[in-house]
């Protein structure tokens, strides 16, 4: 059993509105929820440019159009999706100021 995402309902929404990020986010939900992680340190075998800042772990998706903001509970399995950002509105945030 792998990681538990909360909630595979923003990535769908998301994709709606932006048809591009379907593939990737859907590929992204397929390889997070068959795995478990247990550190940021083994995330990032698989994600190498899977971000921490602050409490959260920022993933680049589609080729870097879009950013995926999570916070993993590693020692309960559990991936809250807290945003999925264009990189134009991630980069108006300060995730290190609690923007978001």
């Amino acid at each position: 059993m792998g990681m538990h995402i909360i909630t595979r309902r923003r990535l769908r929404e998301f994709a709606r509105r932006h048809p591009q990020s379907g593939v990737p986010l859907s590929a992204w939900y397929r390889i997070v929820s068959r795995s478990t992680f247990s550190s940021i340190a083994h995330l990032r075998q698989t994600f190498p440019h899977a971000d921490p800042v602050s409490k959260y772990i920022v993933f680049n998706i589609g080729g870097n159009d879009f950013r995926l903001i999570t916070a993993i509970h590693f020692d309960r399995r559990k991936v809250y999706v807290r945003a999925i950002l264009t990189h134009a509105e991630y980069s108006k945030i300060d995730l290190k100021k609690g923007e978001l």
